[in-house]
């Protein structure tokens, strides 16, 4: 295993919410509860759940970007970075002169790639503007000539700098977002679903791009996705999310093949088979409905869906158990 590059400890996000006439604060979403996860160098590691769990939360905490979304969410717990040089910072307790040093270590690739990009500027604005930001020593010229080097890096035209994004495909709006996060030479790229909106045989491009550029940089990935067989090909690491907290989390191997956490061998269990005439494996149906984060059932958030729930699962949230191979799991109960 390589030297750590990002440690997070337990982190949590939790969102306010205001109703009444005078718009008082009267429940807060644990959007995130308690995660910690730690990110080497040079490695991608993948995090998955269903929706609402707080995987995109999660991936926008680590860039800071959760106060200027909502300026009354609470964030707490530590990201810390570190340096090639051995020293470590606090990523969560800085300001926003002091950490814009670091924000050009750690970008990010969104969701979408049509409302990502700003569509009144063109190709060669939106890549230069982070050079603009955090290379204000960088020439007219060479900025220019970086943007070309980087859209050839992600497969596109020089002269496409000069378009604007209405004029591309999504797969090759999505590789200008690549570009975009590449511009500052970041160490880490968070990675949020950025092919889930993408056809099928594009996704397969995008990812391959990807891996290609990590191994050319030396580039570290948090890959935040829905789709379980993306991960798996792409992640040396998984993490499984389930309503705020990380339930299980190894080897990619480990955690694909062989899931030992209820809820991730329900997850892992409806993934598609692509052998019609394979008839053995079977589909965990859960019970019971998805408990909201506005009222998360005490203890272990899972408990009310669990088939293997006791009546300990109620009064303590369970921590991370680390096993023989290297995996950890949430649950006292699995082996």
């Amino acid at each position: 295993m390589s030297a750590p590059l990002l440690e997070i400890k337990n982190l949590k996000v939790h969102f306010p919410v205001y109703g009444g006439v005078f718009q008082r604060k009267v429940a807060e979403v644990k959007a995130v509860d308690g995660v910690s996860l730690t990110i080497h160098r040079g490695e991608t590691v993948g995090l998955v759940g269903e929706s609402g769990c707080g995987k995109t939360t999660v991936g926008r905490a680590l860039v800071n970007v959760l106060k200027h979304v909502n300026s009354d969410v609470y964030v707490d717990g530590e990201v810390i970075y570190h340096a090639t040089d051995g020293t470590t910072t606090d990523l969560l307790a800085l300001k926003n002169r002091d950490l814009q040093a670091f924000r050009r270590k750690i970008q990010m690739i969104f969701q979408d790639p049509y409302s990502s990009l700003n569509s009144r500027l063109s190709v060669k604005q939106i890549i230069a503007e982070p050079l603009e930001i955090h290379r204000p020593d960088l020439s007219k010229s060479e900025v220019d000539d970086r943007v070309r080097w980087l859209l050839e890096k992600v497969g596109l035209q020089p002269e496409y700098a000069l378009r604007f994004p209405h004029e591309f495909s999504g797969g090759q709006r999505q590789r200008i977002g690549i570009a975009r996060a590449l511009a500052t030479n970041p160490e880490l790229i968070v990675c949020d679903e950025p092919v889930s909106a993408l056809d099928v045989s594009v996704q397969a491009q995008v990812i391959n791009l990807m891996e290609d550029l990590q191994k050319e940089f030396g580039l570290s990935y948090l890959f935040i996705a829905h789709d379980l067989s993306v991960v798996y090909h792409i992640s040396q690491r998984i993490a499984v999310m389930y309503l705020g907290n990380i339930v299980e989390m190894g080897s990619a191997d480990s955690v694909y093949f062989a899931p030992t956490h209820p809820y991730s061998k329900a997850l892992l269990s409806a993934v598609p088979e692509p052998d019609p005439l394979r008839t053995d494996k079977q589909r965990i149906i859960l019970e019971g409905d998805i408990p909201t984060p506005l009222n998360k059932p005490s203890g272990c958030g899972f408990r009310t869906r669990c088939p293997i729930a006791q009546d300990a699962c109620a009064k303590d949230v369970p921590v991370l158990q680390h096993k023989a191979n290297g995996s950890a799991v949430a649950c006292p109960f699995v082996t």
